[in-house]
Formats: structure tokens, sequence, C-alpha cells
């Protein structure tokens, strides 16, 4: 016993100060952080998946600690946002949960940290991140219309396009956060657990993509906002036509995932090499309208289920 409260301790130790080195040149060295920061989940998933949760608990607590002593201010929202979304992912390992419960959990939690870190920068720092963002990127345009106009060329109809494109943007800025954050969260898992398979973490495996079916409901919901965003005309910016674009984008999204779903598990039934998958893949990413239609007839009609049946 005393030998495994010993090891345990030696290597939350070692694991701490390992995310602590991650963190601290993640911040005073900015050109590495992008690389860094997919990394600093990797010390709780091994700690967290093999012990329990109470200790998993304070290791999460030194590691805030010890990146408050030995960083800055910024250091402890960023320790705390990657140490309990580590701590999510090597929970569930531990739990035995499936890949996919694991990265939509560990979506969810970052996602929480984000936008709680979002909204106490504009109200303890009166810094609205997205919005300087925009303030800067409308800057650096009027200036290129501007120099433009200058050098005798008609940039109106293309300061019409922008505008539109920058509105559209801002209408979009919710699902656009939640498809970078799911983004983010999906590369660590990526790159993350084979490492962790190295250090005897029982890592679960995704299941092959041609296997991958949304719920029949999903179809529905996506009908329900399709029909309402036809008959309807919310007023522009109002909060109702920020619900039904944002809606409208993400259920779209998952159409065509399920349309290129359909196109491996068509592959696989047909034995296409996966050269030829890939290609057809592409295609199917570039020509993304008609892919979503596929996706809406394989999940509404049981595509899958009548070319399985039509094979025996």
């Amino acid at each position: 016993m005393r030998h495994s409260n010993t090891a345990r301790l030696t290597e939350g130790a070692v694991l701490v100060a390992l995310f602590a080195v991650l963190l601290l040149i993640s911040i005073y060295v900015p050109v590495l952080s992008l690389i860094l920061n997919i990394f600093l989940v990797l010390p709780f998933i091994i700690y967290c998946s093999k012990y329990p949760f109470r200790a998993s608990l304070l290791m999460v607590a030194a590691s805030i600690g010890v990146s408050a002593i030995l960083g800055s201010v910024l250091a402890v929202p960023v320790a705390i946002a990657y140490s309990t979304t580590g701590l999510v992912m090597g929970w569930l390992i531990k739990e035995k949960k499936s890949k996919f419960i694991i990265f939509i959990s560990s979506t969810l939690i970052f996602l929480f940290h984000v936008i709680t870190q979002y909204i106490a920068s504009i109200i303890f720092f009166e810094i609205n991140i997205i919005e300087e963002i925009f303030t800067e990127m409308e800057r650096a345009f009027t200036e290129f219309f501007t120099a433009a106009e200058a050098s005798g060329l008609n940039v109106s109809e293309y300061e019409s396009v922008w505008t539109a494109n920058m509105n559209t943007m801002e209408l979009l800025i919710p699902t656009l956060l939640v498809l970078s954050v799911s983004f983010l969260v999906w590369i660590m898992i990526l790159v993350n657990f084979p490492i962790a398979k190295r250090f005897s973490v029982d890592v679960p495996k995704f299941n092959s993509f041609d296997k991958l079916s949304l719920p029949k409901s999903v179809i529905w919901y996506y009908l329900i906002v399709l029909i309402i965003s036809l008959v309807s005309t919310p007023e522009p910016g109002s909060t109702f036509a920020l619900m039904v674009a944002n809606l409208q984008v993400a259920l779209e999204l998952l159409m065509i995932l399920q349309g290129l779903s359909f196109i491996h598990f068509f592959g696989k039934l047909k034995g296409w090499g996966k050269a030829r998958i890939a290609i057809f893949t592409i295609f199917g990413i570039v020509l993304s309208p008609f892919t979503r239609i596929l996706g809406i007839i394989d999940l509404g009609f049981d595509l899958r289920k009548r070319l399985q049946n039509n094979t025996k």
C-alpha cells in the first residue's frame, strides 16, 4: 500500500512538472504555443486513467496551483481549461467509455471554459476578443479598399460582398466557435491517445468512419429548421435569426458528414481501394451540396440497409 501511494505521488509529481513546463513554454514562447497546447492534456490522460478520481482531482489542483505560482495571471485559466479537459478524458478512459463519448464530453467541458473565459474577459478586463478581431479585420480591409480606389480600381462590388460576408460571419460565431473547439479536441485525442497508449493506457478506438450514422431524429430537426428558414423572415440581427442561421449551418454540416460516411460505406461495400475512397471523399467535400443531399437520402430512407439487402 505504501509502495502504491509512493508510486502514485511520484508519478503525479513528475506529470505535474511536465504540465508546468509545457504550459510555461507555450505562454512565453508564442511560436510554439499552437503545438504545445495540444499536449497539455496528456499528463492528465495518463494519470487520471490509472488512479482514483479523488487523486486525479488533487493532481488537477496541484497543477493549477503550480501554474499560478510559476506563471502569470494568464496561466491560471489556461491551466484550468486543459487540466479539467484532460481529467475528463482520463476518467472516461478509466470508466471504459467509447471514444465518441470521450470526444463529446471533452468538447463540452472545453467549450464551457472557452465561453466562461470569454465572458470573464469582458466583465473583468473589458476586452471583447471577438469584437477586437472583427474590428481589426474591418480596419485592414478598409485600408485595402481605400488604397485600391486611390489606384483607380472600382471596388464597390467587392466591398459589398465583403460586408455581406462579415455580417454572415458575425451571425455564425456560435457555430464557428463550436466547430473550432470540436476540431481542437479531436486533434488532442488524435495526437495524445497513441502517446498515452505507450504508457500502458488502454485507450479506446473510434469505429471506422463507414459505420458512422446519425440518429434518425436529426433528419427531422433539419427539416423543421429548413422549413422555418424558408417560410419565415426573421429580423436581421435578432435572436431568432441567430438561432435559425446557426442551427441550419450546424445541421447541414451534420448531413454532409452523414453523406461522406455513406461514401466510405459504399466504397467498402463495392470493394474499392483506399485511394479511390479518398478521391471520392475529396470530391464529396468539394461538392458538399450534393453530399448533403446524399446524407439526407441515406438517413431518411435507410439507404445503407437497402443496399446491404440487395447484395445478399
